[in-house]
């Protein structure tokens, strides 16, 4: 795990413009041969969260989870990672209104568009909708977060907002949250309850 986290470290220097001989290296030493392009570090605490829960060992497979700091940097991610760069498989999640980055992407780089699977808004969104809201609140409730929780809802920005929509922007409202609830929300998911793109990406994988 220390390797592959060194792997994700080296690719992000990479990214910002650093050489990438370190990330080929460790590649070739770690094993790595798939990488699942996410967004943010939510998405990838959900994901590996999800595939802990499933006794699935992602590192073991030679697959690296690399959150990229937004869907604008798919391109890059794809040129460095996949056929220009390390030719690694490429494979991940979207959400439907960045569907259009991920494609162009990818395109650009001569990856296949297969394996990428779409959110409907967000991965927040999936899986605040297949846990409930009553499921959810209790989350926040047992997290101590439900006075917070209560005084968003009050704001009149948010007055006759769905319940569903006030939890999604809830989650991103203070750093750090929507990572540690990532995390949360998966764990809390009942076999064969997993929204569809996340269950079908660890398929995938």
């Amino acid at each position: 795990m220390a390797d592959m986290q060194a792997f994700r470290d080296a690719v992000g220097e990479w990214a910002g413009g650093g050489s990438g001989r370190e990330a080929g290296e460790l590649a070739e030493r770690v094993g790595v041969r798939t990488a699942v392009l996410v967004e943010g570090p939510s998405d990838l605490a959900a994901v590996e969260t999800l595939a802990a829960g499933r006794d699935r060992d992602l590192a073991g497979d030679g697959v690296c989870v690399v959150s990229m700091g937004g869907a604008m940097n798919v391109a890059r991610y794809a040129d460095l990672l996949g056929p220009p760069g390390l030719g690694l498989r490429l494979t991940g999640l979207c959400d439907a209104n960045e569907q259009g980055y991920y494609e162009r992407g990818l395109d650009r780089a001569g990856a296949p568009r297969e394996g990428f699977f779409v959110c409907v808004a967000d991965l927040e969104e999936e899986l605040i909708r297949a846990l409930g809201v009553a499921r959810v609140v209790e989350i926040v409730r047992a997290e101590g977060d439900l006075p917070a929780w209560q005084i968003f809802g009050r704001q009149p920005a948010h007055q006759g907002r769905p319940a569903e929509g006030q939890l999604r922007r809830f989650l991103g409202t203070k750093k750090g949250r929507k990572i540690r609830y990532g995390h949360l929300l998966v764990r809390a998911l009942e076999p064969g309850q997993e929204p569809a793109p996340l269950r079908d990406l660890l398929a995938a994988v």
